[in-house]
């Protein structure tokens, strides 16, 4: 009696990952409530970010002032400043705009929906996971893979725009830890790996204050480092919308 059961603990074992193995929304569901709790993170209607970004490259590095402001559902407005000057891309669910003065360029201009394709992807507070279905996004589970000595979940999620982003949980606690971003631009695959660390607290909420980004086939990288966040203040609608005159600056 003592063998068989023996024996019959053993299967148990070997068959139950396969039995208990997660499934997206599971995998989903445990990565809100990681960060916080679906009802929190849909609570979260403004957010704004507030910290410095370190660009490293063959010419070396120079540091710049970084602010970021999101509205739900879709609009996002970043702005990256060093000596006077401040370089300015918005997307508002709709289009997007740019003022760049580090190319001379002073006064607002609309955007292609290639160079856009980047911010309208970043533009969702929750992420492409949170009410993925909702956003019209597909998710596909595609096991474990190593990152960085960490065996994450690996989801790959396919946006309501064709762009793809692998996302890596860690397997203990189900927070991102890696995305793996891909889209066309111009007819050329441009693909961004993003790794996120220092998550913090905004209103209840897990954000990534630590976030490292490098472009494939391109050296060096980006460095951002949170410094400020606020959650739900107001946030006027007229931030992100193209300026009716030419030289101005919502």
């Amino acid at each position: 009696m003592f063998y068989r059961l023996m024996f019959g603990l053993l299967i148990v074992a070997f068959i139950s990952p396969a039995v208990h193995a997660l499934t997206v929304d599971e995998l989903v569901t445990k990565n809100a409530e990681a960060r916080g709790g679906l009802d929190k993170i849909e609570a979260i209607k403004t957010l704004r970010l507030q910290g410095q970004v370190r660009v490293a490259g063959d010419f070396g590095s120079i540091d710049l002032g970084l602010k970021q402001i999101k509205k739900a559902p879709d609009s996002v407005r970043n702005e990256a400043s060093v000596q006077g000057l401040t370089q300015i891309e918005v997307w508002n669910g709709e289009q997007g705009w740019r003022i760049d003065p580090f190319q001379g360029r002073k006064t607002a201009e609309r955007m292609t929906d290639d160079d856009a394709r980047g911010l309208a992807d970043d533009a969702n507070i929750a992420g492409p996971l949170i009410n993925y279905k909702a956003q019209g996004n597909r998710i596909e589970y595609q096991g474990t893979e190593d990152v960085d000595g960490t065996e994450a979940h690996k989801l790959k999620v396919t946006l309501k725009n064709g762009d793809v982003q692998t996302v890596y949980l860690d397997p203990d606690y189900f927070i991102e830890i890696r995305t793996v971003s891909q889209r066309k631009v111009r007819g050329t695959e441009v693909e961004d790996t993003s790794d996120f660390g220092d998550y913090e607290l905004v209103d209840g909420v897990y954000f990534p204050f630590s976030i490292t980004t490098h472009t494939k086939g391109q050296s060096g990288q980006q460095q951002i480092t949170i410094e400020k966040a606020e959650a739900n203040a107001d946030v006027e609608d007229a931030l992100f919308a193209f300026p009716a005159k030419a030289g101005s600056t919502p």
